[in-house]
């Protein structure tokens, strides 16, 4: 239990501000966003309304934040005995579980209304669709039960996609589809080599993530199957007829380079490297930079053709 001096309504203002934004894991929201903007700007096929892009912005970000927020609330227990998430607010006590619920309800609420009002509902529904997926389908149930946790929890991952495009169209069309199938593929080669770096952590509360009950070397062989389907699905936009030349040599080169990390880190795995050796992060680390690339090409693509 806490002192008085350690509760939350004690501690710094500058301390508690900055607690709750962590709340809301600013940096997973990054990644969030650049899959939303750029399928704005390919929806519109120019630059979108930048008011639009702004509130998309907004209410994404306060969508995202709800649902990482509910995420620490219930993943309270573990993440005080998993290093990586020793220093989160709720395990520290720079903020309580009761406040931890309600701002993540509040943020939840709010950005429901705000995609409604000011975007459109369809977004507005999509949204909640995907906050109510992530902490229900991935915290509640997948998470602490099955390796596939990731593979299907992604699935919240690539909501901002449709949400993005559906901001500007109010409907949906077989080109979000194809981005957010191409999230879904890119999102369990993305978080295993991160989760074979701290799979002891894992381990240790009891979370099957796929490398705490499989081999380095099978975990780098369903990497390198992700890859390739992610890959081979990021070209699909252009026979479609939604990307033209500039779009697909992005995605080839970028395709290509992340093939290569993941057969490199499979030859590792084989060879039985482990530890600083195996270099897993290396991948991940690209990962980010292969999202971020392929979907600038999403946006710049329409001024190219």
């Amino acid at each position: 239990m806490l002192s008085a001096s350690q509760k939350p309504s004690r501690r710094p203002l500058g301390a508690r501000i900055k607690a709750f934004v962590a709340l809301t894991k600013p940096r997973i929201i990054e990644l969030l966003l650049i899959t939303t903007v750029p399928v704005m700007f390919l929806a519109q096929q120019g630059v979108p309304d930048l008011k639009l892009v702004l509130l998309t912005c907004v209410g994404g970000y306060l969508s995202a934040g709800g649902a990482n927020a509910l995420n620490m609330y219930i993943d309270r227990d573990i993440d005080a005995l998993m290093d990586r998430t020793s220093q989160r607010p709720l395990v520290t006590g720079m903020v309580g579980p009761r406040e931890c619920l309600v701002f993540g309800v509040t943020l939840a609420v709010v950005s429901t209304l705000l995609f409604g009002f000011a975007v459109n509902w369809l977004s507005a529904w999509l949204s909640l669709g995907a906050l109510l997926f992530y902490v229900v389908v991935y915290t509640m149930i997948l998470k602490r039960r099955t390796a596939q946790n990731i593979v299907w929890g992604g699935i919240a991952g690539c909501m901002p996609v449709l949400i993005g495009w559906t901001a500007v169209r109010d409907s949906l069309d077989w080109a979000p589809v194809i981005l957010f199938l191409v999230i879904f593929f890119w999102t369990p080669p993305h978080y295993w080599p991160l989760s074979m770096k701290v799979k002891d952590d894992y381990a240790r509360v009891g979370v099957p993530m796929l490398p705490v009950l499989a081999s380095n070397k099978v975990v780098a062989r369903q990497i390198v199957l992700y890859s390739w389907v992610m890959v081979a699905v990021s070209l699909l936009l252009t026979p479609l007829g939604y990307t033209g030349w500039f779009y697909t040599a992005v995605a080839l080169a970028a395709g290509g380079w992340w093939l290569w990390e993941a057969h490199a880190l499979q030859t590792r795995a084989k060879a039985g490297l482990t530890g600083a050796k195996l270099k897993e992060m290396r991948l991940f680390h690209w990962s980010i930079t292969y999202v971020s690339l392929v979907f600038l090409a999403v946006a710049v693509d329409p001024f190219l053709r």
